[in-house]
């Protein structure tokens, strides 16, 4: 490690770097094993103002906020794990639960990595890609929990969440003590917690798990979980959750990660629309919209999202990586939960409806960068009047 100017140098074979906290944590894998210095300016963590520290997420033991361990190369499937994890770890029955456009890449990764996987789903043709890959097969989400020590469930909305854990052949009828059950759902506090009112009262651990990220990142194992509930689940899971995602935060009480999830595709939402509005307002007035990405792409509000799905913006193309209807529906989650706390979330409300006019146009099943579309129109139509 070496010390440039306010920047700490740091080679992606470290071991550990850790901050205190009163409450959270987050367990942080560098990416692929390569060359490549990775730089940490020493304004990444500054002493956190103690208004921020009165209110922790729960009465958790402090824990430290950072922890950072190397991750192998995804092209030695074996190697996908922490070296600090045991073979015995490893070993575990996992089950998982909905193979959409999320759950079907993150569970092709576990069985990469040589974990020994039973798979469910609705649609019974989705599992066979998994099957020959390895992947056994249980005809309902209860076999499945029964049959496995840790199961991972990533469904659609809140409501299917609910009915995979809790409904008839649910997940739950198959649980016991010394088994887990992790929701990887993007559902809104009072379902996680619902749910795991009834994981708990089989016995059996529960943690909610929703991640930020799309399909490329479930593709590549790059995913960032978003976990609250019981520790010792979170611990248990630790290795499965490192094989599908470059990092993982602990935040405490269960409802903290869909409300961080929320919140997160909120502002996500939120900038796409806008993102589109710019895009087509530099067209209007005579400007490259591919132009203007470049320039955002080297300034202060650079984001990847930006630079990945404005070329094919430009040219009105939405391959989907996340659909349209899921931000919408992230969207009224958010905005609900903005509503428990009385707090106003303008912005966030106008995209909201920006989705819906989207969504009104069949564009649903398309990205929801296709939201663009549902602005073209609003556009079109102040223009005749």
């Amino acid at each position: 490690m070496a010390l440039f100017g306010n920047c700490f140098l740091l080679k992606p074979n470290f071991l550990s770097l850790t901050f205190s906290s009163s409450s959270s944590f987050v367990v942080l894998n560098t990416s692929k094993a390569s060359t490549t210095t990775m730089s940490l300016c020493t304004t990444f963590a500054p002493q956190i103002p103690a208004h921020f520290r009165r209110r922790p997420f729960s009465s958790l033991p402090s824990k430290p906020l950072f922890s950072l361990h190397p991750k192998a190369s995804n092209a030695d499937p074996k190697g996908a794990t922490f070296s600090s994890f045991s073979a015995n770890e490893l070993s575990l029955h996992v089950g998982f639960l909905g193979l959409g456009i999320m759950g079907s890449p993150m569970a092709q990764n576990l069985i990469k990595a040589g974990c020994d996987v039973t798979v469910w789903n609705r649609t019974k043709s989705k599992c066979d890609p998994l099957l020959s890959l390895g992947a056994k097969y249980k005809a309902s989400p209860e076999e499945v929990a029964s049959s496995c020590d840790i199961t991972f469930a990533m469904l659609a909305d809140p409501e299917s969440a609910v009915d995979v854990a809790c409904g008839k052949h649910g997940a739950a009828n198959g649980l016991s003590p010394e088994k887990g059950y992790v929701d990887i759902s993007t559902v809104d506090g009072p379902t996680s917690k619902s749910i795991s009112r009834h994981i708990k009262a089989t016995g059996a651990l529960f943690l909610e798990a929703p991640v930020s990220g799309s399909k490329k990142p479930a593709e590549d194992g790059q995913l960032i979980f978003l976990t609250a509930g019981d520790r010792p689940l979170y611990e248990k899971a630790a290795p499965f959750l490192d094989i599908m995602g470059k990092s993982r935060f602990y935040l405490g009480e269960v409802g903290n990660g869909a409300a961080m999830k929320l919140v997160v595709n909120m502002i996500m939402g939120s900038m796409m629309a806008s993102f589109s509005e710019g895009l087509l307002l530099s067209e209007k007035v005579g400007l490259d919209p591919s132009v203007l990405i470049e320039v955002i792409s080297q300034g202060a509000i650079s984001a990847p999202m930006f630079s990945m799905k404005g070329p094919s913006m430009v040219q009105a193309l939405y391959p989907t990586a996340f659909p349209l209807k899921h931000q919408q529906k992230d969207l009224r989650l958010a905005l609900g939960l903005a509503e428990s706390v009385s707090q106003p979330t303008p912005i966030a409300a106008a995209a909201n409806e920006q989705y819906k006019v989207a969504k009104s146009h069949g564009l649903g099943d398309k990205d929801f960068s296709a939201v663009m579309e549902a602005v073209r129109t609003k556009m079109e139509a102040a223009a005749e009047d």
